[in-house]
This record gives C-alpha cells, sequence and structure tokens, in this order.
C-alpha cells in the first residue's frame, strides 16, 4: 500500500507572531488640562475620553523637557535631552536670552544625529515593522533635509521637516514632505487621512506597523475649521484661553476619532498598541494648564506634565488610572519590549520599560525622574534648571542663583507652598541626586555672561 504524506507549511503572519501594531500618537502642546477627560468640562473630546475608558489613563506622566524638540528626541531614542544635548526647542534659540541674563543658554546639537538607532529603525530592521511618519518631526534646522525621518527608520515621511509650526493649518500649506491636495482641506483631517490610508494598506499584507502621527495640532498658529471657531466663540473662557484653541481640541479630537473608527474597520483594534500623549504643556498665550503652575517651557508641572493614555485590549486593564510617575524616554524600551525586542547592551538607556506596570501592575525599579532645562524659551520669566521628582517631592534647582525649591506634589499639585526650608535634608539629598544624574549623563550648563 502507498502512503501519501502531504507536508503542511503553516505561514505565521507578524501578528500571529505577537507583533502588536503600534500607533504612536503625540499632540503638540497639548496640556494637562486640554482633555475633558482629564477634568476638564468645558472641552469637548468624546473619542480621546472613549480611548482613556478602553485602556490606561496615567495622571503623572510627563514630557522629557518643557518644550518639543528634546521630548521628540527623547522618544526617539530613549535618551534623555540632557544626555542627547538636546535640550530646546530647533533651531537654537538664541534670540530668546533676555538682555539683563546673567546667563547664557548651554550649547546644543540642531539636530538628532543619524549615528542614534532610533525607535523605527530596531522596528523596521529587527522585527520587520512597516513604518511610517505623519506629521511634525522638528529634529532639525532649515534645509538640513538628510536628517529627516526617510533617514532615522521611517519608509514614508508625510510632512516630517524642520517646522516647529506649520505656515498655514489649511491646504496650500507650504509644508516639505506634504504636497498639496485640496483646497482650504483642514491639516488633522489630512494626516488623519494619511494615517487610515498607510494602516489599511499595511493591514491588507499581514504586516505590522508602526505609525508615528505626530500631529502639528494644536500649536500655534490658532486655525481651527470656522464651524467650530464660531461654536466657541461666544463661550466664557474657562479651562482656556483662546476660543481657537477650545476649537482646535475639538477638531483634534474628531481627525483622532477617525484614526482609530479605522482600526475598527480593519478590526486590528485588539492587535493594536495605541499611545496617546504630548510632547509639553500648553502655550500660555492660549492654553491654561491650571491647577498646574507654570505652562510650556517652565519645569513646573503646568510645562512638562501631560496626558498619556496607552491602550492594548486584552493586555492593558480597560478603564485603568495610575498615578505612577512615567517619562517620555520610557516610550522606546517599552515599544521594543512589546515587539518582542530587547535594549541592546551598548545602548545607554535612559527610560524603563512600562509593560510590566502596564500588563502586571507591578512597580518601576527606579526611584526617580529628572529634567535639565538649561535654555530660555519664549518667556522672559522662564529660569534655567534642572528638577528631579522622587515619590511625591520634586525639587527644582534654578542655575542663576543656585536656589532650589522642594514641593510635595501629592499636597501641593500647584507647587505654592516651597517646603526647602522646612525639609533642609531632604532638600540636599534630592539636589545631591541630581547632580549626579547630570554628571552622568554628562548634560550640557550655561555660561555666565
Amino acid at each position: 500500500m502507498r502512503y501519501l504524506f502531504i507536508l503542511l507549511v503553516l505561514t505565521v503572519s507578524p501578528l500571529q507572531a505577537g507583533k502588536p501594531n503600534i500607533l504612536f500618537i503625540l499632540i503638540d502642546d497639548l496640556g494637562w488640562m486640554d482633555l475633558h477627560c482629564q477634568g476638564n468640562a468645558n472641552l469637548k473630546t468624546p473619542h480621546i475620553d472613549a480611548l482613556a475608558e478602553q485602556g490606561m489613563r496615567f495622571t503623572d506622566a510627563y514630557a522629557a523637557a518643557p518644550v518639543c524638540s528634546p521630548t521628540r528626541a527623547a522618544i526617539m531614542t530613549g535618551q534623555s535631552p540632557a544626555r542627547l544635548h538636546i535640550t530646546n526647542h530647533l533651531p537654537h534659540q538664541d534670540r530668546f536670552t533676555p538682555e539683563d541674563s546673567k546667563l547664557l543658554p548651554a550649547e546644543m546639537l540642531d539636530h538628532l544625529p543619524l549615528e542614534h538607532v532610533t525607535l523605527a529603525e530596531r522596528l523596521r530592521e529587527e522585527a520587520g515593522y512597516a513604518t511610517a511618519f505623519i506629521g511634525k518631526w522638528h529634529l532639525y534646522k532649515g534645509r538640513e533635509k538628510q536628517y529627516n525621518p526617510l533617514h532615522q527608520g521611517f519608509d514614508i515621511n508625510i510632512g516630517g521637516c524642520s517646522y516647529g509650526g506649520p505656515p498655514t493649518f489649511f491646504d496650500p500649506y507650504r509644508i516639505d514632505f506634504l504636497p498639496d491636495r485640496k483646497v482650504g482641506e483642514y491639516l488633522p483631517d489630512r494626516l488623519a487621512d494619511e494615517a487610515i490610508s498607510f494602516m489599511k494598506q499595511q493591514d491588507a499584507k499581514g504586516s505590522p506597523f508602526f505609525v508615528a502621527l505626530w500631529n502639528y495640532t494644536v500649536h500655534w498658529p490658532m486655525e481651527a475649521p470656522a464651524s467650530l471657531v464660531a461654536k466657541y466663540r461666544d463661550r466664557p473662557l474657562k479651562g482656556y484661553r483662546d476660543h481657537r484653541y477650545a476649537a482646535m481640541i475639538e477638531a483634534m479630537d474628531a481627525a483622532i476619532g477617525r484614526v482609530l473608527g479605522a482600526l475598527e474597520q480593519i478590526e486590528a483594534t485588539g492587535d493594536t498598541i495605541v499611545v496617546f500623549t504630548s510632547d509639553n504643556g500648553p502655550f500660555g498665550g492660549v492654553g491654561d494648564a491650571r491647577p498646574l503652575r507654570g505652562d510650556k517651557g517652565h519645569l513646573y508641572e503646568g510645562g512638562i506634565r501631560v496626558p498619556l493614555i496607552v491602550r492594548w485590549p486584552g493586555k492593558i486593564q480597560a478603564g485603568a488610572e495610575n498615578p505612577t510617575p512615567v517619562i517620555s524616554t520610557d516610550f522606546y524600551p517599552t515599544l521594543l519590549s512589546a515587539a518582542g525586542l530587547g535594549v541592546k547592551e551598548d545602548n545607554v538607556i535612559d527610560g524603563e520599560d512600562l509593560l510590566p506596570l502596564l500588563i502586571g501592575g507591578k512597580s518601576l525599579k527606579r526611584q526617580a525622574i529628572f529634567w535639565h532645562y538649561p535654555n530660555f524659551a519664549f518667556h522672559r520669566d522662564n529660569r534655567l534648571g534642572s528638577a528631579i521628582r522622587e515619590g511625591d517631592y520634586k525639587l527644582l534647582e534654578f542655575f542663576d542663583d543656585q536656589s532650589v525649591e522642594l514641593y510635595n506634589l501629592r499636597e501641593d499639585i500647584g507647587e505654592k507652598m516651597n517646603l526647602a526650608g522646612k525639609r533642609p535634608e531632604l532638600a540636599m539629598r534630592l539636589r545631591d541626586q541630581l547632580h549626579a544624574w547630570r554628571a552622568g549623563t554628562k548634560a550640557a550648563m550655561p555660561k555666565k555672561r
């Protein structure tokens, strides 16, 4: 008798092999209080509120810097702005140095060097991800396009250039790597379309994707569809300082809602990690970070504490609220870990893998997180300094007079009561930790005028 042996070769898709899609949504200048789910009853953000109900919302999440470029570089590399020597928004903002300042800002790089192995590079080269950058890059100056996302691990780049803000939010946009499409089209809607198109293409191929949807909104200029601007024009200014800003937030929410809806349409919601966060606090002229102190450009909570929602159905508890302090550098090791990749031994990383916290409810290993901002922003009142948070306590050190301020954030989220005089031993210990961290990262310091 003859026997017929049939060899079945089973092909396992990347998603079946445990490689989730990654949709990383970064909103520009969105403050901690700029969402309804964050406690602002005067803003309408139903789609992001729903995302929070489906995932984990962090109450004490932080940007790596109080301005955009350093935070973006930190996300891409897992390294702190101090270590990267990218500590201000690009290009180097010497023009903001007050004439009467005792200090000159620290020297810094004007681009993210290609020598860094970015999150996108590792996901693409080592885990087979299709990678797309869509939106604001702001990690090089001027026309130095050799540092654009296409040279940092992304297969496609739509709109990622040196711009910190768009010339306009309406087509024609006049943005590098973003061809005009339809006169009058709104930029958040255009970028949502591009993200949806890419996700659908990769889903049809069975390829895992990493989409960095880093919106230009809600950055200046204040522009939104006329119907939304009219909607908020006659409302009292509560929870924001400009009616156009409220309109931009609602328009942003609607665009993000379409992207999240597309994941449902292609039945990829369960296979996709969604990260939603901001790169720094709100611009004070339009946003209102209260009860937090300060805003964009300051090391006080209003400048660095940001919204953060992470959703991964079946892995992360839906509707969870987490008070653990986390920071932008954590995304690099966390998303690599989710894709089955570890941090290489020769790669210095300042962040910590959050998966044990997100999935297992475990505590983080580190004791403190740090910031270093030795540059001037667009305010005359921002002071060059560094900061550390350990547990409930946060210490700020200012370089103009070497003074320190100490706050208990659990009891004093508005940073109104300086405890440095009442808790001198704690203040000294935290200051020493901060000095040791700066030395370890070889942080550049400002110079005396």
